[in-house]
């Protein structure tokens, strides 16, 4: 795979962190205005490596709300309440006492909405002594290694996406909220690199349409463990201060439940998305 690992950058240091997916992008403050070429960098950065981070930010709820303003429109995230001042912003948030984390296990973001979001950008505001890294899982290269005889199999089925499946996870949220169910095709064609992408995640895909749970659960759990293979991760070791945007498009993340005890305190926004084809 070309990750633009060769791409020259006028304005930005680029270093990937592992040979699947992830990048540190240096040289840059993200409380600053951006100049337009910057931001076209980042971007391509982005599109390059799938999940980008920075490191050593120091950002306001607003300031970071202004970064992600350059690369799409905001979205509140669905579920769960937004800041007070900065409702857009989402804070994720695990207390020394709580036992499950939020979102913890291999999913891309909010799959059952009619219009998933594009990418998710996560700035960490209070992080544990250890633990908390987060997984990131290229769903190109989960589609690509697939076998030409799976892959006819895969194309044109749906998958079924619900809410339900995530309630568990939603521990700043309420349990009574409806169950959304977002319908999408199993294998995707991202809109900006027109390359496929495996989509569908043990945290929201329930069945494929027109087959029954029983019938969809053998498929499913071969590719639920396929496209999180080792060889298609990387992972971030987050430090106060650090901010990661990952594509939702064309990855998985999983934020590792390591660090009981401990507080841990993330503001993430969430930008829109098309209707997946």
């Amino acid at each position: 795979m070309d990750n633009g690992v060769h791409r020259n950058y006028r304005y930005i240091k680029v270093h990937p962190i592992a040979g699947a997916i992830g990048a540190e992008i240096q040289g840059v403050n993200l409380a600053e205005p951006l100049k337009s070429e910057v931001v076209e960098e980042i971007r391509l950065a982005f599109l390059d490596h799938l999940a980008i981070f920075f490191t050593n930010q120091e950002l306001t709820p607003h300031q970071q709300l202004a970064f992600a303003q350059k690369f799409g429109k905001v979205m509140e995230y669905p579920l769960l309440q937004g800041l007070p001042k900065c409702p857009q912003i989402t804070p994720v948030v695990k207390l020394e006492h709580e036992r499950a984390n939020f979102g913890g296990m291999w999913h891309s973001d909010t799959t059952y909405l009619e219009r998933p979001p594009m990418g998710s950008i996560l700035y960490a505001v209070e992080i544990p002594p250890y633990g908390g890294d987060t997984l990131f899982a290229n769903q190109y290269m989960a589609y690509e290694t697939l076998s030409e005889g799976l892959k006819e199999t895969l194309e044109g089925l749906v998958g079924i996406n619900t809410s339900s499946k995530a309630h568990a996870f939603l521990s700043n949220a309420s349990l009574e909220q409806e169950v959304i169910v977002g319908t999408h095709p199993v294998v995707r064609t991202h809109p900006e690199t027109g390359r496929k992408a495996l989509y569908i995640n043990t945290n929201h895909t329930k069945h494929f349409q027109g087959w029954t749970v029983s019938e969809s659960r053998p498929l499913l759990d071969y590719l639920f463990e396929h496209q999180v293979r080792p060889e298609f991760t990387c992972r971030f070791r987050w430090q106060r201060g650090s901010l990661a945007f990952w594509d939702n498009r064309c990855t998985q993340h999983n934020p590792v439940n390591d660090y009981q005890g401990f507080k841990r305190i993330m503001h993430r926004v969430t930008l829109a998305g098309d209707k997946p084809y």
